[in-house]
């Protein structure tokens, strides 16, 4: 049994309360009513059992958490950090206690910084930390997503079902991720193939059969003067061409660094016919399905908003959500800016607007998520269906074009020599 200190919101006076571990005493708390502002574990009590004492010990003992926390440099990818929360969902609904659960998973870790991590975490959480305040100190980590959702277990005392809820939705983001590379990756790879063999035969192939027509008395076609002239200049300045590219890819980089510009090139391919579509489609499913997740939790919407706005991967729409947080914050609704802004479908706000006024917007939003998903498989679908057509025919036009070049100049030469 230990002992912790806490302040609630109805009471700023700070009192003490007897449990088991951390979570019992969030849960006992909640029985009685009572939404806790601060929980503490006292450690050790001096003689006269002073709270300032306590707090004092406590706070020095989170500094040496933060400090062993903030140490670590981030050792966990996005996979990683969802079998985290899955494997710490499945300790929680199984019954361990918070510390016996993390120490269950540091003891299956292979790798030393992860274990390191998790140590961190664990030593945080030892020293009076909560699970969300001890992820919070390594947010590059664990991110926005699964501390809020941390937290409002927390509060609500329901950690185990709301990081089986977190685990949840960061495996469907994991899935629909992989779902774009996949999607992505035969296009990608054709598209190099197409690439490199009309190089090769730009630069190789064509100055070998038509390097015997150059100074001839005759004037060459002019489809084959572009492709010998094209190959020429591959041939003399490649080195030029290169540099070219990775000036080019710098400077892109660069831009996309840049909010504003990234900003408008994004606006740009929202606009495309069917990239477009499709990128819409996927935030869109991921801004539905994290809404849900987290107003079902408890977090209040302005909060879930604010977070759910990282998942959308997509400046336009980002300025969007930060235009419904300023509504929301002057008591209006979230529906009307969602459908001024022309990004979000009809069918969206119409439920956004509709889950206000019934207060059921977790439930409604959870329905349209599934809907949503669904409609991104397809745009993917049709994505990834049309684009390798559309190299195909652009490879065959650049082939064609340079076997046209070639059939032109043998003619050409076969008249000349007619005519001698």
């Amino acid at each position: 049994m230990a002992t912790f200190a806490y302040r609630t919101v109805s009471s700023p006076a700070q009192a003490m309360i007897d449990a088991a571990d951390r979570q019992a005493a969030l849960q006992e708390l909640r029985r009685r009513g009572q939404t806790p502002t601060s929980l503490v574990e006292i450690k050790e009590r001096n003689g006269s059992g002073s709270a300032g004492s306590a707090n004092g010990s406590a706070g020095a003992s989170s500094d040496a958490g933060r400090g062993s926390i903030a140490g670590v440099k981030p050792a966990m990818s996005k996979p990683e950090v969802t079998l985290f929360v899955r494997e710490l969902a499945t300790s929680q609904m199984a019954g361990l206690p918070l510390v016996q659960g993390l120490r269950t998973i540091e003891r299956q870790e292979r790798k030393p910084r992860k274990r390191a991590l998790i140590a961190g975490v664990i030593d945080a959480v030892e020293h009076g930390k909560s699970l969300s305040d001890a992820m919070a100190q390594t947010p590059r980590v664990f991110g926005d997503l699964p501390i809020s959702l941390a937290r409002a277990g927390e509060v609500s005392g329901k950690l185990d079902e709301v990081l089986s809820q977190a685990a949840d939705l960061m495996e469907r983001s994991l899935k629909l991720r992989r779902a774009v590379l996949g999607a992505m990756a035969y296009p990608a790879l054709l598209g190099l193939l197409v690439i490199a063999a009309v190089g090769v035969i730009v630069t190789v192939i064509v100055p070998k059969m038509l390097e015997p027509l150059r100074g001839q008395a005759f004037n060459l076609p002019l489809p084959t003067r572009i492709v010998m002239e094209t190959a020429d200049f591959f041939k003399a300045w490649w080195w030029l061409v290169g540099i070219a590219l990775a000036a080019a890819v710098f400077g892109l980089m660069t831009a996309w660094r840049n909010p504003d510009t990234r900003a408008k090139i994004e606006r740009v391919l929202l606009a495309t016919p069917v990239l477009g579509v499709a990128l819409k489609n996927i935030a869109i499913a991921r801004f539905t399905r994290t809404l849900a997740t987290l107003i079902a939790a408890g977090i209040p919407v302005l909060t879930a908003l604010k977070v759910t706005k990282g998942t959308l991967g997509n400046r336009p729409m980002e300025m969007v959500i930060d235009e419904v947080c300023e509504q929301i914050s002057a008591g209006k609704t979230i529906a009307e800016p969602m459908e001024r802004s022309g990004y979000f479908p009809p069918m969206l706000t119409q439920i956004v607007g509709l889950g206000e006024r019934s207060g059921r917007l977790d439930e409604l939003l959870a329905r349209a998520a599934a809907a949503f998903e669904e409609k991104t498989e397809l745009s993917l679908k049709v994505l990834t269906s049309l684009l390798p057509p559309i190299m195909v025919i652009f490879a065959a036009g650049m082939v064609g074009f340079i076997v046209l070049a070639i059939l032109l100049a043998m003619l050409q030469f076969q008249d000349s020599v007619t005519q001698l």
